[in-house]
């Protein structure tokens, strides 16, 4: 067996073990009010660490949709918050048209800005957008044949 062959083996075994952990999504579970909240936008905390904040909690989310809501608005002062509140949760079914957006919608009797998500932890914050697996599979068998050939 040369090196190339127990490289590309070694590889995929990652990629395949890194695969499988991403069938189990997770989502922020929280809600407060107003801006003194630890739930509300920005995100302060790191998701990888929730324990470090009463009132934060990472759920496993069997439909793999998390959702994010905003209930209230800002009063006629500026400073009125009193009826806002962020709300962070796991979806029990996804978007009829499976659609990732945010838009106004009927929550609990009441009209809600709410934002749709799918993927893990993917309503703590803003996301980044990472490399595709297979781009970064042919990204390093190219590298590594340009090396080792």
């Amino acid at each position: 067996m040369n090196y190339k062959t127990i490289f590309l083996c070694s590889l995929m075994g990652v990629l395949l073990i890194k695969e499988a952990n991403c069938l189990h999504k997770r989502c922020i579970r929280c809600r407060s009010r107003g801006e003194l909240g630890s739930c509300g936008d920005p995100f302060p905390f790191n998701v990888t660490e929730p324990e470090v904040e009463m009132g934060i909690h990472v759920v496993a989310c069997p439909s793999g949709w998390c959702g994010k809501s905003f209930e209230g608005n800002i009063g006629a002062f500026k400073n009125d918050d009193y009826g806002a509140a962020t709300e962070r949760m796991c979806l029990q079914r996804p978007p009829s048209d499976y659609e990732e957006r945010c838009a106004y919608t009927m929550w609990g009797h009441r009209k809600v800005y709410m934002c749709f998500c799918n993927g893990d932890l993917c309503n703590s914050a803003f996301k980044f957008s990472t490399i595709p697996s297979t781009i970064l599979i042919t990204i390093l068998v190219v590298v590594y044949n340009f090396y080792h050939s």
